[in-house]
């Protein structure tokens, strides 16, 4: 494999580690977040309003950001009836083939989430409810999500495509 091909998957999965491990840990601002508005509501009898929302968004967070190492971990769902039968060549030729439906979704999904992210930018989206948060920071996280996710793809395909030829990436 060329140079910059390894250097690329090597910094691509560097970072989508870096980003997959700090999202692991939104699990537990989400636990805190919901056990705050559990305590706030039924013990001291003070409702949070935003407690709800805020978890919505830091598990949201959570997802998109994880997504990038879910693929480099190769945990991502994937339906694997006949697929676990196959040789790593074979699965490799798969993950080719397939990975060009996976990149035009996920461009789809980038355009429109750009899209997105203007208009709240544009207009200050806030989100219709009694909290009234912004809209803007979870767009953006949802952005920056997505191109991680788009990064890592490029990176599982060059990973696939030196199984499926043979030869070294690393």
């Amino acid at each position: 494999m060329p140079s910059f091909i390894r250097a690329y998957v090597k910094y691509v999965d560097y970072i989508s580690t870096k980003f997959g491990r700090m999202a692991m840990y939104l699990i537990f601002m989400m636990i805190g977040v919901l056990l705050l508005g559990a305590i706030t509501r039924n013990v001291l009898n003070i409702p949070l309003s935003w407690t709800i929302e805020m978890a919505q968004f830091t598990m949201t967070a959570y997802y998109i950001m994880g997504g990038a190492y879910s693929i480099q971990m190769d945990d991502h769902v994937r339906m694997d009836l006949i697929y676990g039968l196959y040789s790593d060549k074979t699965k490799a030729k798969i993950d080719l083939f397939t990975s060009f439906f996976l990149v035009f979704y996920l461009v789809c999904l980038l355009i429109g989430s750009i899209s997105s992210t203007m208009y709240a930018i544009e207009y200050g989206q806030r989100k219709f409810s009694q909290w009234n948060p912004s809209m803007i920071p979870i767009k953006i996280i949802m952005v920056t999500g997505i191109v991680l996710i788009l990064l890592q793809a490029i990176s599982t395909f060059f990973k696939d495509w030196a199984i499926a030829s043979e030869k070294e990436i690393s």
